[in-house]
């Protein structure tokens, strides 16, 4: 399945022109190789996504052509969720 189509299916980005935007810029690896909208996810992937301030790690558990809200998480399992320092708010 393409990795556009898996994140927007998988609803852990809600539109596939913003996910095949994100992973055109490079934002995003697959087993820890450059990924594009175009590449292949298959089960067992570990896909890293750098939003903004938040990198995403997330295991593909499942690839389903459709689903519905409530399943889409079945789809994959978070891994880890880490975010940038925010040096604004220290003292």
């Amino acid at each position: 399945m393409r990795l556009d189509k898996f994140l927007k299916i998988s609803r852990i980005i809600k539109r596939r022109p913003v996910a095949k935007e994100i992973a055109d810029k490079g934002r995003i690896t697959i087993n820890g190789n450059q990924a594009k909208s175009s590449s292949n996810v298959n089960v067992n992937d570990e896909l890293v996504i750098a939003f903004g301030n938040k990198t995403l790690t997330v295991k593909v558990e499942q690839l389903l052509e459709t689903t519905k809200k409530e399943d889409a998480e079945k789809m994959y399992k978070i891994v880890s969720e880490t975010y940038a320092k925010d040096y604004r708010t220290q003292e």
